[in-house]
């Protein structure tokens, strides 16, 4: 399996491709737009540079690790002759199934098919392929080349030997895979989008600021960022989308997303990638501002 084809040349398929080219795969990175994939390459060697000036690798390595990568726009053509393809696409359910649609008619009969998504069914996935055995998820944290965890998803169908594979995979990439079964939100979201979610109702509620809610989490519980924070980090959409596959899977109003975080998203303040969340973003700067939206809300209840 030296052939790998990623699709998606966004935040995560671009890291999964560095991280695969990095430990010597020929990666096809797969992407329908042309300035995504330059935006995706320039991504790739700016952390590739910074690997260097933290002499984790040499200018060699680099070298050889971008030699790796081939852009490519044409799916069919990208994943011809690809032993595993990994789909790290927007987390959008027709988009996912309409790929895999698509990788089922064009990858070999014997490549394995697996998604990063963070949320959506693997068991779904795959019933739209011929081949749902050999479909699995491969969810990557970010930043893929930092973050050591992989969470390995069987759907109802997946064949052992595929699962055995991918943890072995993942492995040869200098990760530790974690394997789940597929239900909604599987571990890792299952676990962080509630916590995410009561963070928000804090605030919501008037229980504590955005400093305070993300200190406590950060010094009484060790983490090393804050709830809502991350969730600026993770992209409030985002966080919003897996909620509701959480509330629409088990149908459990525990996982009701807080009304906070749905008119936050409406008006499209999305986090880190938007500007603005429960922080205020400004490029090239590093300090952490709380968004003048809440500082304003708590000087009005304290007035």
């Amino acid at each position: 399996m030296q052939k790998i084809a990623v699709i998606g040349a966004g935040t995560m398929g671009n890291g999964i491709a560095h991280v695969f080219a990095q430990n010597g795969y020929a990666v096809n990175l797969i992407d329908v737009s042309e300035p995504a994939l330059q935006k995706a390459l320039q991504t790739i060697t700016k952390n590739l540079d910074r690997q260097v000036s933290k002499a984790t690798i040499t200018e060699a390595v680099k070298a050889q690790t971008l030699a790796n990568i081939s852009l490519q726009t044409d799916l069919a053509a990208g994943v011809k002759e690809a032993g595993l393809v990994v789909e790290a696409a927007t987390e959008n359910v027709a988009l996912k199934l309409k790929i895999f649609q698509d990788l089922d008619q064009h990858a070999p009969a014997d490549a394995i098919l697996a998604t990063n998504t963070s949320s959506i069914s693997i068991t779904k996935i795959a019933a739209v392929t011929k081949r749902p055995a050999k479909v699995i998820g491969m969810h990557f944290m970010n930043p893929v080349p930092v973050m050591k965890l992989v969470e390995i998803i069987n759907g109802y169908a997946t064949d052992k030997a595929v699962t055995n594979t991918i943890v072995t995979l993942s492995e040869k990439l200098g990760k530790v895979p974690c394997v789940v079964n597929d239900y909604p939100g599987f571990i890792a979201n299952r676990i962080l989008m509630p916590m995410i979610n009561e963070a928000i109702y804090s605030l919501f509620e008037g229980v504590a600021n955005v400093a305070e809610i993300d200190t406590v989490m950060k010094l009484g519980m060790a983490h090393p960022m804050g709830p809502l924070q991350l969730a600026d980090f993770i992209g409030l959409d985002v966080c919003l989308s897996i909620l509701r596959v959480l509330h629409d899977g088990f149908g459990n109003p525990k996982y009701a997303p807080c009304p906070l975080l749905v008119n936050m998203v409406t008006a499209g303040y999305l986090g880190a990638k938007s500007g603005e969340g429960f922080y205020k973003y400004t490029a090239g700067s590093k300090d952490l501002v709380v968004s003048e939206r809440f500082t304003q809300a708590q000087e009005y209840v304290a007035g």
